[in-house]
């Protein structure tokens, strides 16, 4: 079914459902979305613990990582005009397989870390949010990135599958986590004996190189130093040394630099160091949020990397979570090693992808969903058809 044949679709800027109408609006001026803060927040407040979703974090995103992309935010307001939903998206030129796109991409990268459709009724919302984009022919292919199981976004998703668009899903990252208990004693049953050990032995060996003193800096004691502090141990590692270290982007710096200067940010901040001598050894970089510390930055001084001492804050962090009775620690990004020492549960995030309801969208979704996978498959089928011949 093509787009002009979606029922209901609009034409304007106003979208009719069988519930009470909602009004879909586009947002492309950077002041309009701007002024939108305080009920933007307030959506947020109301439907997620999530500070990813916040309008400082995705307003800094777009003003760094990309600052002269077209905005395509969607935003639903019901009967009254109260703000109901908001899809944040940005335009830019991509390729499919070496096929120029137009695509509609959530302004994501690895610092978002999370990302969803904001409303407080995804199902409503998501087919008045689909008729609008129809409506729009400006685009070949949305990209929402990193949406976690059971999303908002999901739901954006299936009223386009059921109204005959062209649709895919990838499993993108799974992200540990932990569910932290009354006491870190309980915690700690659940970890490896071997660990444990190992934790005991190194804090032991590093505490023989000097005075290792762990520090807890919140809200508004942060100050300008603790963020460079940070930057700088991260960019004497190996990020570093393959250039991927935040300070060795503008846009990467700037993302972070300004939102540590913005007061609603900065409340929610705090940075564990882990100390020799005085001498940052190592940092905790994080966020807490209704109950959730999320971990958004991490580093350490890798001329100490016998003694661990990411895992030892990691042991410090955890203990004063869990005395401040947070009820979860996020690790965020992807399941590394390292973080599943400390855990076996994680969340699933995916990449949603919907085509244009057009020849031009289905054979786009059938490269990148069909014959990429097909190929991909028979690359694997052909490297283990060698590995037994070898």
């Amino acid at each position: 079914m093509s787009a002009a044949a979606l029922p209901s679709v609009v034409r304007g800027s106003r979208a009719h459902t069988s519930a009470p109408p909602l009004d879909v609006q586009k947002v492309a001026d950077r002041a309009a979305l701007t002024a939108m803060e305080g009920e933007w927040d307030a959506l947020v407040s109301a439907t997620s613990a999530e500070p990813f979703y916040r309008h400082e974090y995705i307003r800094c995103f777009l003003d760094n990582f990309l600052p002269k992309a077209p905005l395509e935010v969607r935003v639903v307001r019901d009967a009254d005009g109260r703000l109901t939903a908001v899809l944040p998206l940005a335009a830019e030129r991509a390729a499919i397989c070496g096929i120029h796109v137009c695509q509609w991409t959530s302004p994501t990268n690895v610092h978002s870390f999370r990302f969803d459709l904001v409303a407080d009724n995804g199902e409503d919302a998501a087919p008045a949010i689909l008729r609008h984009l129809a409506a729009d022919r400006g685009w070949d292919v949305v990209k929402i990135t990193d949406v976690p199981e059971g999303g908002q976004a999901w739901a954006l998703y299936r009223a386009a599958q059921e109204s005959g668009f062209p649709v895919g899903a990838w499993e993108a990252q799974r992200s540990p986590y932990i569910a932290l208990p009354a006491t870190y004693e309980e915690l700690a049953r659940g970890l490896r004996s071997k660990f444990k050990a190992n934790l005991r032995r190194r804090r032991k060996r590093l505490e023989e190189k000097g005075a290792v003193t762990v520090e807890r800096v919140a809200g508004a004691a942060l100050l300008p130093r603790h963020l460079d502090e940070c930057l700088d141990l991260e960019r004497r590692g190996w990020k570093g040394q393959g250039g991927s270290a935040v300070s060795q982007s503008a846009a990467a710096h700037g993302f972070y630099s300004e939102l540590f200067h913005r007061e609603a940010f900065r409340d929610r901040l705090s940075i564990f160091f882990l100390r020799l001598d005085g001498r940052p050894i190592a940092f905790h970089y994080g966020l807490t949020c209704r109950g959730v510390y999320s971990l958004l930055l991490t580093s350490y001084d890798e001329s100490f990397k016998e003694q661990s001492p990411g895992h030892l804050l990691m042991e410090d962090l955890l203990q004063d979570c869990v005395a401040r009775g947070l009820r979860e620690l996020d690790f965020l990004g992807c399941d590394l090693p390292w973080k599943l020492e400390w855990t076996s549960t994680a969340r699933t995030h995916y990449w949603l992808f919907v085509f244009r309801d057009s020849v031009f969208g289905r054979a786009l979704r059938a490269i990148k969903f069909g014959w990429v996978k097909t190929a991909r498959r028979r690359l694997v089928a052909g490297y283990r058809r060698l590995r037994r011949i070898s």
